[in-house]
C-alpha cells in the first residue's frame, strides 16, 4: 500500500481536477449552445441555465451521501471509478445531445457522478495519517483552484473550432484518467473499518440526523454550509457586478478570475501545508473565517477596480478555513463512517449552490435597481460577509465546548 499511495493520491488529485475542469470546459459554451436550441432567444436560454445549474446541485445533493455510504461497505476504489467512467460516458452523450431535453438528463448523470468528491475525500483520509489530513485536503482546494484557471480557458479556446468541441475534450481527458486509475488505484478501505450500507445513513435527511452522535461535526457541518453559501455571491454576482462597478469587460473578468484560481491553488495546495501546523487546525479554522469576513467587505466596498486585485491576493488565505475544517471532522469520526460524513459535508456545499446564487444575484439586482431605497452594490458581498460571521460565531462555539468536554474528561482521569 504505501508503495502505491503516492501514485493513488495523484489519481485523485487529478479526479478532482477534471471535476472542476469539466464544469469549467462548458461554461462558456453551453449557454451558447442552449440559446442555439431556443432560436436566440436570450432570456429563455438564461432561464434553462439556471436550471440546469439547480437539476446539477440537487442531484448532487442527493447523491453524496449515497455514494459516500456506498463507498463505505464496498470500497473506494469500485465507487470513485465507476464514478469517473460514467463521467466519461456523460460527456460524450453532452457532445452528440439532439435535444434540449439530452441535456437535462446529461446535466442529472453529472450532479450524480460529480458526487463521487465524498469518495475521493474519504480516500484521502484514509491513506494520510490523522495529524496531516488538514494539509492533504489542501490539495482538494489546489485541484479545484487549477482546474478553475485551466476550465473555462480551454473550454474558450476549444468553442471555437465548435460548441461540441470541448465535450470530446473532457470525455477524452477523463476516460483517459479513467484508465490510469485501473492500473494505479488500489483499495485503501481496509476490510475490518467496512461498514455495513443503511439507506438511513444514506440519504442527505438521514445522514444529517446521523451526525449528532458526533456534536462538533455537527456544528462544523453547520459553520461549514454558511461558508458554502457565502461563496455563491462569486459565481453568481462577480461579472455583473464588476461590470457594473468598475466597467469591467470580458478580459478583466477573465483575468481577475484566473487569479482567484492561482491564488488559490497557492494557499491549498502550498501554504496550508505551512500554516495549519504551526498555528493548529482550529486557529486555522478560525483565521480563515475570520480573513472571509474582511475579504468579502472590503470587495463590497472596493472603489477602484485595482483594489480588487489587492483583495484577491490577501482574501485567498481565508482558504486555509476548509481544508482545516475537514481534517477535524475526519479525525473525530470512524474509519468506517468516513465516505458518508464527506458525502454529507458535499451535500450541505450542494445546497448552498442551490440557495445561494439566487439569493445573491437577486440581492444585487434589487440594489442597483432604482426600487431600492440605497443604492448598494455590494449588498450581496455585505450579506456573505454577514454569514461568515454567523459561521465564526458557530466555530467558537464549537471550539469552546470541545474544550470544557476535554477539560472535564481530564479532571475525572485525575479523579480516579
Amino acid at each position: 500500500m504505501l508503495h502505491s499511495r503516492k501514485p493513488a493520491v495523484v489519481f485523485i488529485f487529478i479526479t478532482l481536477f477534471l471535476d472542476i475542469l469539466g464544469v469549467g470546459l462548458i461554461v462558456p459554451i453551453l449557454p451558447k449552445l442552449i440559446e442555439e436550441f431556443k432560436g436566440g432567444d436570450v432570456e429563455k436560454a438564461a432561464q434553462m441555465v439556471g436550471l440546469m445549474a439547480a437539476l446539477y446541485s440537487g442531484m448532487q445533493f442527493l447523491c453524496a451521501p449515497f455514494l459516500g455510504s456506498l463507498s463505505d461497505q464496498v470500497g473506494r476504489r469500485k465507487v470513485i471509478l465507476l464514478s469517473v467512467f460514467g463521467s466519461g460516458i456523460d460527456y460524450l452523450l453532452l457532445a452528440f445531445a439532439p435535444s434540449l431535453g439530452w441535456f437535462f438528463i446529461g446535466r442529472m448523470i453529472s450532479g450524480i457522478t460529480g458526487a463521487n468528491y465524498s469518495a475521493a475525500t474519504a480516500y484521502i483520509a484514509d491513506v494520510t495519517p490523522k495529524e496531516k489530513r488538514a494539509q492533504a485536503f489542501g490539495l482538494v482546494g489546489a485541484a479545484f483552484g487549477l482546474g478553475f484557471i485551466a476550465g473555462p480557458a480551454i473550454g474558450g479556446l476549444l468553442g471555437h473550432y465548435g460548441l461540441r468541441v470541448p465535450f470530446f475534450a473532457a470525455a477524452g481527458l477523463t476516460l483517459v484518467n479513467w484508465l490510469y486509475g485501473l492500473l494505479v488505484l488500489p483499495e485503501s478501505l481496509a476490510p475490518e473499518n467496512r461498514r455495513q450500507f443503511s439507506w438511513s445513513r444514506s440519504n442527505p435527511f438521514g445522514a444529517l440526523l446521523a451526525l449528532k452522535r458526533y456534536p462538533m461535526v455537527l456544528e462544523l457541518a453547520g459553520v461549514w454550509f454558511l461558508l458554502s453559501f457565502a461563496h455563491q455571491v462569486y459565481p453568481s454576482t462577480w461579472v455583473l457586478y464588476m461590470d457594473h462597478r468598475f466597467g469591467w469587460g470580458v478580459r478583466e473578468t477573465g483575468l481577475s478570475l484566473a487569479l482567484v484560481g492561482v491564488t488559490s491553488a497557492i494557499v491549498s495546495g502550498g501554504l496550508t501545508r505551512l500554516i495549519i501546523p504551526r498555528i493548529g487546525e482550529r486557529r486555522a479554522v478560525l483565521w480563515g473565517i475570520g480573513i472571509g469576513v474582511v475579504e468579502y467587505a472590503c470587495f463590497g466596498s472596493a472603489t477602484a477596480g485595482w483594489m480588487i486585485y489587492t483583495i484577491i491576493v490577501f482574501g485567498a488565505v481565508a482558504g486555509i478555513a476548509n481544508p482545516a475544517a475537514q481534517g477535524i471532522v475526519s479525525q473525530s469520526v470512524a474509519a468506517d463512517e468516513q465516505g458518508v460524513v464527506q458525502g454529507t459535508l458535499n451535500s450541505l456545499a450542494s445546497v448552498a449552490g442551490i440557495l445561494g446564487p439566487p439569493t445573491a444575484a437577486t440581492l444585487f439586482g434589487y440594489f442597483i435597481s432604482d426600487h431600492a431605497p440605497v443604492h448598494l452594490p455590494g449588498a450581496a458581498f455585505y450579506l456573505s460577509a454577514c454569514v461568515d460571521t454567523v459561521a465564526l460565531v458557530l466555530a467558537v462555539r464549537a471550539f469552546r465546548k470541545i474544550k470544557v468536554r476535554a477539560d472535564a474528561e481530564r479532571a475525572s482521569e485525575e479523579l480516579r
